[in-house]
């Protein structure tokens, strides 16, 4: 009953828009089977650039109008939602354990394990990020679980590198040092004591780092080397859509656009709250 309660106080507390966009995307992606009125994949060559409804020539049928193909937009666009949300949170997920797991090990062990993980952190975050995903991207050719590593590959080195900041500091506390006393060997010490600890820095990483993942996937898609067409992805439909941008078939770049600008925009809101409720000194301000 206190948790429910805790919960209920932290919804209260939540920023109600971005909590809706976020919601109302993972819905379209869980139900798009029975929300899409269309195949995602095909369409009528009859129906080629039909605009949305509001506009003359448009058709209630097809709410935001056809592409090139006489797909439905919307229908893509619902779809679109469960390639992102799938691969942006799988993504952003396996970065996040893996760079936490590393940020631990090298905070706490010091010594030789410190330097190679440091070393080797040190010349990723050299790397332009989105340089980095495309070369592996190219390497490793397009698909939605080469995507989800490529991304994990590229951004783990943000977490290690927190993480790792925390742990120098924790582990000079009384609670560490009253563990190692007790005679905990380091893996229950890093396990029971310093993970509780660094999670919630983690957690609200991961929400800032959702919008970068999702940018960075539609920018795969866009260039190629991301989800392989005719799979319907946010990043696919701006590419498909940029050649009829200039002869006015402006629907084809703004409807998934818009989705990708109101996904980031909505992660990044939910992680300054969550960067607020969670640091006990903003707390006390």
């Amino acid at each position: 009953m206190r948790a429910l309660r805790s919960v209920r106080a932290w919804l209260r507390d939540a920023p109600a828009i971005p909590f809706l966009i976020l919601g109302l995307i993972a819905f379209a992606a869980v139900f798009a089977d029975f929300l899409a009125p269309h195949d995602p994949q095909f369409g009528k060559l009859s129906e080629r650039f039909l605009p949305p409804f509001w506009i003359e020539r448009g058709s209630t049928a097809h709410i935001f109008g056809t592409d090139h193909l006489g797909r439905d937009v919307l229908s893509r666009l619902i779809f679109g939602a469960r390639v992102s949300m799938v691969v942006g949170f799988t993504a952003v997920i396996v970065s996040g354990v893996v760079g936490t797991t590393l940020g631990i090990v090298s905070g706490y062990l010091g010594s030789w394990a410190d330097q190679i993980i440091m070393r080797v952190t040190d010349a990723w975050l050299a790397l332009p990020a989105l340089t980095f995903a495309i070369f592996l991207a190219a390497i490793v050719g397009p698909s939605e679980m080469n995507i989800v590593i490529i991304l994990a590959a590229v951004y783990w080195t943000r977490y290690a590198r927190i993480v790792r900041g925390e742990v120098l500091s924790l582990k000079e506390r009384e609670f560490v040092r009253l563990a190692i006393v007790a005679g905990c060997s380091k893996w229950t010490i890093m396990r029971r004591h310093i993970l509780p600890n660094v999670i919630n820095s983690s957690i609200v990483l991961a929400t800032l780092m959702l919008g970068i993942v999702i940018v960075t996937e539609a920018s795969l898609s866009f260039l190629g080397v991301g989800v392989p067409p005719p799979k319907p992805a946010w990043g696919v439909m701006l590419a498909d859509g940029k050649q009829g941008l200039m002869v006015g078939h402006w629907w084809l770049t703004v409807m998934p656009g818009t989705c990708i600008m109101l996904m980031v925009l909505a992660a990044n809101l939910l992680g300054d709250w969550l960067r607020v409720k969670l640091d006990p000194q903003l707390r006390q301000l």
